[in-house]
């Protein structure tokens, strides 16, 4: 019984207890969700779409640029380079008879040695249309790929953070996954691998095309070795395309806005980096081209300094000397400078208030 004064309260029966709220996703529902929303994107497929027509149609630009050399060609082409010999023995000869008047050189050192005929250049250069060679075009092309391909990565990891930031879409999944460390690390994981599937497709064609081309339009003869050479260098294309999408993705990320990605790099690379060239030549092994171009070229990047000076009788005394960057050294600058400013933006990205 109550005592009196007390005032009773139905008391509700026990229930089960409520359902727990639900917890942030895994890394594997994260990662399949961002590789949802990457695909699902529509500037993302028109960029794959029309990058896929413009490597199609420079791959046929370029096979009317080659043709198998006829025996006619071939013979007018020797006859040119002939004249071309001939016509540099003249220019020596008159340059040896001008030594030691008022007008000529000092020396007969500096009218050069007699030349040969291998040294004005192969027979293919005097044809209009050159054969197809692996050993020559088929390592340019790897390296013309790799830059093109590249700069797409750069455009679509650019594109892909910062429409995230211009839609808004970056806050709305931090209600769902608000670990921002985690947020980065699955979406530069996911950049990665696309530009790495992009790479691999595109260095995979032009090698097909490139075999193709030699038997079609050049020649099938191989150097020891060219096909591992050709693999390496489509190997460091890869790896170059992965890091320039990252460091695309980074800058758009660090200023959260696609537009103002695309504009630093174009004043870096079209406004900056000329005038370190102009100004302070022997800094560009330290420059991101320079160093991606080390990055894939066989045996690195040779970088020649035209220096010199004009001695007390007036004549120009070159000191010109020959820098080689090598592979390890671009790769290792490019990925160091793309670490940097992921990291940059990681953090600030971590700190600062997404709205």
């Amino acid at each position: 019984m109550s005592s009196p004064g007390s005032v009773l309260v139905d008391q509700p029966p026990p229930g089960p207890a409520p359902a727990p709220l639900p917890g942030s996703p895994g890394p594997g529902a994260l990662l399949a969700a961002e590789a949802l929303r990457f695909w699902s994107r529509r500037l993302v497929r028109v960029l794959l779409v029309l990058g896929a027509a413009g490597y199609l149609a420079g791959l046929l630009l370029a096979s009317t640029q080659y043709a198998k050399p006829s025996a006619a060609g071939l013979a007018d082409a020797t006859a040119r380079r002939q004249q071309m010999l001939v016509q540099q023995e003249r220019y020596r000869q008159d340059c040896l008879a001008s030594v030691g008047s008022p007008q000529g050189p000092p020396t007969a050192d500096q009218c050069g040695p007699q030349l040969t005929a291998d040294d004005i250049g192969r027979v293919e250069d005097f044809i209009d249309k050159q054969p197809f060679t692996l050993g020559r075009e088929g390592r340019d092309g790897a390296l013309v790929v790799a830059a093109a391909t590249a700069v797409f990565a750069f455009l679509l990891g650019a594109t892909y953070v910062g429409a995230e930031w211009s839609s808004r879409s970056m806050v709305a999944l931090l209600f769902w996954e608000p670990r921002c460390y985690r947020v980065m690390a699955v979406k530069l994981t996911i950049l990665a691998g696309v530009t790495a599937v992009l790479g691999v497709a595109a260095q995979g064609v032009w090698l097909l095309a490139a075999r193709v081309l030699a038997g079609l339009r050049g020649t099938t003869a191989t150097p020891a070795r060219l096909w591992a050479q050709l693999a390496a260098t489509s190997g460091r294309g890869v790896l170059l395309v992965v890091l320039v999408g990252l460091l695309g993705f980074a800058v758009a990320n660090l200023v959260r806005n696609t537009a103002a990605a695309f504009g630093a790099g174009f004043v870096y690379f079209a406004i900056v980096e000329n005038v370190i060239r102009a100004v302070r030549p022997a800094w560009q092994p330290w420059l991101l081209s320079d160093s991606a171009v080390a990055l894939v070229a066989h045996g690195g990047h040779k970088i020649f300094l035209n220096e010199g000076f004009v001695d007390a009788r007036g004549f120009y005394q070159s000191t010109g000397r020959e820098l080689v960057v090598s592979n390890l050294h671009g790769g290792l600058l490019l990925g160091a400078v793309t670490a940097l400013i992921v990291t940059a933006g990681v953090v600030l990205f971590a700190r600062r208030d997404p709205n």
